[in-house]
C-alpha cells in the first residue's frame, strides 16, 4: 500500500510548495488531505490516519505540537517550524523530522529519504510525547544560552492556587485540590471535589504554571493531578484509562502519553 500524507499550514503558498515538491520527490506518496488550522488537522488525521503529517508549529486554534499530542494513529510527524537551533537540537535526537521555514528543497529531499527508510524498515513510530518533552527541554536550554552573559533567567515556581470562576464568584483553588483540568472551547475547566470552575485561558498556558511532576498531560485536552489517580485499566477497545478516587471518574490516555505509564 502506498504511503499517504496530510499537509497542515495556515499559509497557502507553503501548502502548495510542499504538495508540488513532494509529488516530484516522492511520486508514490498520496496527499489525502490539507488543513489550514490545527483543529481541522486533528480531525483529518483521525479520519484518514495518514502515514505522515506535515504540521506547521504555529497554526490558528491548535498548534502543531498540540495536534501531535492528540494523535492516536501510527502517523509519523514532520514539524514545519521557525524555532531556533537550540530547540531543533531536540528534534535531531528523535526519529521525527523537522523543516525550517522557508523550506529548502534539498532539506525536504533528506526528510523524504528519512521517511522512506523508516517505512522500508518498518520501524515503529516514535513516542510523540518523548519528542515534545525533549523539545520543551531544548527550548528552555536555548533560552538560557540566549540570555545575557552571567544572567540566568529565574525559573518560575509552580502555582499554589488557581483563580477560577463559577457563576459570578471567583475562587482561589489550592492546586492540591484540583483533580484534573480539560480544555473546552474558549475555556479551561478545572475539576475539584466541589465541582467545575472555569478559567478563560488556554490549557497550554495553565499547564506552564503547574508542577509537571504532579500534573501529567494525558491527552491533548486533559491534564490530571496524579495524586488523585488510584488505578489504570484497559477498556474493551484497548484504550488506557486512568481512574480517579472519590467519584470513579475515568479519563482516557492518548497514545502519545502511554510511555509515561509504562514506566510506573
Amino acid at each position: 500500500m502506498n504511503p499517504t500524507a496530510l499537509i497542515a499550514d495556515d499559509e497557502a503558498p507553503l501548502r502548495d510548495f510542499l504538495r508540488k515538491r513532494l509529488a516530484a520527490l516522492w511520486p508514490d506518496l498520496r496527499i489525502v488531505a490539507e488543513a489550514r488550522n490545527g483543529a481541522d488537522a486533528a480531525a483529518l488525521i483521525a479520519e484518514h490516519a495518514p502515514s505522515v503529517a506535515f504540521l506547521d508549529i504555529k497554526m490558528p486554534g491548535l498548534t502543531g505540537l498540540e495536534v501531535a499530542q492528540g494523535i492516536e494513529t501510527e502517523t509519523r510527524v514532520v514539524f514545519v517550524t521557525a524555532y531556533d537551533q537550540y530547540a531543533l537540537d531536540a528534534f535531531e535526537r528523535e526519529a521525527v523530522d523537522y523543516l525550517v521555514k522557508p523550506v529548502d528543497t534539498a532539506r525536504l529531499a533528506r526528510t523524504v529519504e528519512r521517511l522512506q527508510r523508516a517505512f522500508r524498515e518498518q520501524s515503529p513510530a516514535p513516542e510523540l510525547a518523548a519528542l515534545l518533552d525533549s523539545l520543551a527541554r531544548g527550548s528552555a536550554a536555548g533560552a538560557v544560552r540566549r540570555g545575557d552573559a552571567g544572567m540566568l533567567p529565574e525559573v518560575p515556581k509552580p502555582l499554589r492556587w488557581i483563580r477560577a470562576s463559577r457563576g459570578d464568584t471567583t475562587f482561589h483553588l489550592p492546586v492540591q485540590d484540583v483533580r484534573y483540568v480539560h480544555s473546552d472551547d474558549k475555556y479551561t475547566v478545572v475539576h475539584t471535589g466541589d465541582g467545575e470552575h472555569l478559567i478563560r485561558m488556554p490549557l497550554s498556558e495553565l499547564a506552564a504554571g503547574l508542577d509537571p511532576d504532579l500534573f501529567w498531560q494525558i491527552h491533548r485536552s486533559t491534564i490530571v493531578n496524579m495524586d488523585h489517580v488510584v488505578a489504570t485499566r484497559r477498556d474493551g477497545g484497548g484504550r488506557l484509562l486512568v481512574q480517579l478516587r472519590d467519584g470513579g471518574v475515568e479519563l482516557p490516555v492518548s497514545r502519545a502519553y502511554l510511555h509515561r505509564f509504562r514506566q510506573m
